[in-house]
C-alpha cells in the first residue's frame, strides 16, 4: 500500500501540500501532533468523570464507566507513546497531496488502512480495542478536531469548556462536570481553535486573541487565546443538539405546561413582536427556535446574528451575520448595521440571535413601523429588568432621548417577554409570560399571563414547583389573535391554564 504513493527523490513524502488540504487547514502542521498526549478519540461516557451525588438521574452510568476510567489511566503513558510512533510513521509514510484530494470518509478509511500497516509492521502490542482507539485517534488528530471529536459526537452535552491544555468541563443535565479529556499543550490547543475558526473565514491569534465562530452544525464557538487568556486558549463551544427541541418536547421536559405551551403557539402564529428573556445557558436560543416553528412559511424572515446557529425551518429565510475588524482594524460590520440594512430588504419578520447594544434601538423601530412578528433575546432576570436594559442599551447608543420617550418606543414596540431560566438544581424553566401593556405616567404597565412559583425541593435535591395562570382571561393582544382567528384557542388555552391553577 505504501509504495502506491508518490514519493520525493528522498523517499520521503512532500509535506507542503498539506496546507492547502480541504480537509483540514491544519493537518499538515505536524509539530502539533507528535508527541501528543491526547485522550483516546473513540473514548465515549468512559472519558467522563462521574456526575455528583446531587444529580441521582445520571449516577448509573458514570459509576459503571469508572472501573475502565482507573484502568486506562494505568496504560496512558505507554498509549501515548505507541501514538506517537504511529503518527510519526503515518506522516513519512502518507502522500497528503493525494489524501487532500478525497473527501472526509475516503480519507479517513485511507487512513486507518495505512495506521493497521504500521502497528502490523512494527508488532506493536495492542488489544482490538486499543488499536481501534488508535486509530480512531490518529484520524481525529489529522481530520478531524482531536481529543474534541467524542464530545462533540454526545448529544447530551450543552456546553464543552476548554480551560488551557489540561482541563477540560462539559455541562451535562444542567450541572458542569470535568472530563479526562486532555491536550498535548497549548499550542495544540491553538492550532485546533484555530482550525475550527477558519472554516468560517475567521482568524485567532496573538494579534487578534478574541473570536466568535461556529461549527458546520451550528454550535457557537469562542476563543479567547494568550496574552489575554493567562493560562492558555479558553475554548467554550456551546453545543446544539442533532434533533431540534419543540415546545411538545419543552412540555414533557416540563418547562412549560402543555396549556402554557399553547399560548406560546398562539404568540409565535398572531406576529406579536417578542423577546425572550434569560441568563446565560437558560435556554434562550432554543425557546426562540421552537416559536419560529409555528411562523406562516409563506413569510420572509431574516436573521441578524454574531455567530449563525438559528436553525428556521422556514423555506424563505435570509441569514447575516456580524464581522469583526481585520487585522488593521477595517472592516467591522456590526449587528446595528446588520438590523439598519435588514430593513432595506423587504422583511416580513426581523430575528436578531442577541440583542446587545444600540441596535435595540433599531430593532425597536423595526417592531413599531410595520415589521409585526419580530423577535429577540437579551440578557436579564426578569421581564421588568429585560425592559430595563433595553432602556440602557438605548443609552448607550448615545441616543439623547427623554427617558419617557425611550419608555414610550418600547411600550409600543414589544408585545410579549418570555422569561427563561435555568434553575439551581440544573433544569430550565420558563418562569414568566408577560405582556406589555403600555405606559401609565413615566412607568411602563405589564401583566404577567403565567408565572411559575417554586415549592421546594424533593428527596433528590430536584426543585418542585408548578406553572400558574395570574388569572387573565383576555390578554392585550386578544384583537390580534381574532384578527388571526386564534382567538377561541386562546381562550380554551388561558381557561385551561387557570382551572389547572386552581
Amino acid at each position: 500500500m505504501f509504495g502506491k504513493r508518490s514519493n520525493d527523490a528522498s523517499g520521503r513524502p512532500p509535506l507542503a501540500p498539506v496546507a492547502k488540504s480541504p480537509v483540514r487547514a491544519e493537518a499538515p502542521d505536524t509539530s502539533a501532533f507528535k508527541g501528543a498526549a491526547l485522550q483516546p478519540a473513540s473514548a465515549p461516557a468512559a472519558t467522563i468523570a462521574p456526575l455528583p451525588a446531587s444529580q441521582p438521574v445520571q449516577q448509573a452510568a458514570p459509576r459503571r464507566e469508572e472501573p475502565q476510567t482507573k484502568r486506562k489511566s494505568t496504560r496512558n503513558e505507554a498509549y501515548y507513546d505507541t501514538k506517537s510512533q504511529v503518527f510519526s510513521a503515518l506522516i513519512d509514510t502518507i502522500d497528503l497531496s493525494q489524501l487532500a484530494k478525497l473527501d472526509a470518509e475516503s480519507a479517513r478509511e485511507e487512513i486507518r488502512d495505512i495506521v493497521n500497516d504500521i502497528i502490523t509492521i512494527k508488532n506493536f502490542a495492542l488489544s482490538i480495542a486499543e488499536q481501534e482507539e488508535l486509530l480512531d485517534d490518529i484520524c481525529n488528530d489529522v481530520l478531524g478536531y482531536g481529543p474534541l471529536e467524542p464530545l462533540l459526537a454526545r448529544d447530551d452535552i450543552a456546553d464543552i469548556m476548554v480551560n488551557g491544555a489540561g482541563m477540560t468541563y462539559i455541562e451535562v443535565a444542567g450541572k458542569v462536570i470535568e472530563t479526562d479529556v486532555r491536550f498535548r499543550d497549548n499550542s495544540q490547543l491553538l492550532s485546533i481553535c484555530q482550525r475550527i475558526v477558519s472554516q468560517v473565514g475567521r482568524r485567532v491569534d496573538e494579534s487578534s486573541p478574541i473570536c466568535d465562530a461556529r461549527l458546520p452544525d451550528g454550535s457557537r464557538v469562542n476563543v479567547i487565546a494568550p496574552p489575554l487568556a493567562i493560562d492558555g486558549t479558553a475554548l467554550t463551544i456551546r453545543k446544539f443538539k442533532k434533533d431540534k427541541l419543540t415546545l411538545d418536547q419543552l412540555v414533557k421536559f416540563g418547562a412549560i405546561t402543555p396549556e402554557g405551551a399553547a399560548v406560546l403557539q398562539i404568540i409565535g402564529r398572531v406576529r406579536c413582536n417578542v423577546v425572550i428573556s434569560g441568563g446565560t445557558g437558560s435556554g434562550k436560543t432554543t425557546l426562540l427556535n421552537c416559536l419560529t416553528a409555528y411562523i406562516d412559511l409563506d413569510e420572509r424572515i431574516i436573521t441578524c446574528e454574531d455567530s449563525a446557529e438559528l436553525q428556521l425551518q422556514q423555506p424563505h429565510v435570509v441569514r447575516l451575520e456580524t464581522r469583526p475588524p481585520n487585522i488593521e482594524g477595517e472592516g467591522e460590520i456590526t449587528m446595528r448595521d446588520l438590523v439598519k440594512n435588514c430593513l432595506r430588504m423587504r422583511p416580513e419578520r426581523i430575528i436578531v440571535g442577541e440583542v446587545r447594544g444600540p441596535e435595540v434601538f433599531d430593532l425597536l423601530q423595526a417592531m413599531n413601523t410595520g415589521h409585526d412578528g419580530s423577535m429577540g433575546t437579551i440578557h436579564a432576570n426578569s421581564p421588568r429588568e429585560c425592559l430595563s436594559r433595553m432602556e440602557s442599551m438605548i443609552a448607550m447608543g448615545g441616543f439623547s432621548l427623554p427617558a419617557k420617550t425611550v419608555r414610550e418606543i418600547i411600550s409600543g414596540s414589544v408585545d410579549v417577554v418570555i422569561q427563561a431560566a435555568r434553575l439551581r438544581d440544573g433544569s430550565r424553566r420558563i418562569t414568566h409570560i408577560t405582556e406589555v401593556i403600555g405606559m401609565e405616567g413615566d412607568v411602563i404597565i405589564t401583566q404577567d399571563l403565567m408565572k411559575y412559583d417554586m415549592l421546594g425541593e424533593d428527596a433528590n435535591g430536584n426543585i418542585v414547583g408548578e406553572h400558574r395562570s395570574t388569572g387573565i382571561g383576555r390578554p392585550h393582544f386578544w384583537d390580534r389573535a381574532r384578527y388571526y382567528g386564534e382567538d377561541k384557542r386562546l381562550a380554551a388555552a388561558l381557561d385551561a391554564m387557570e382551572k389547572m391553577t386552581s
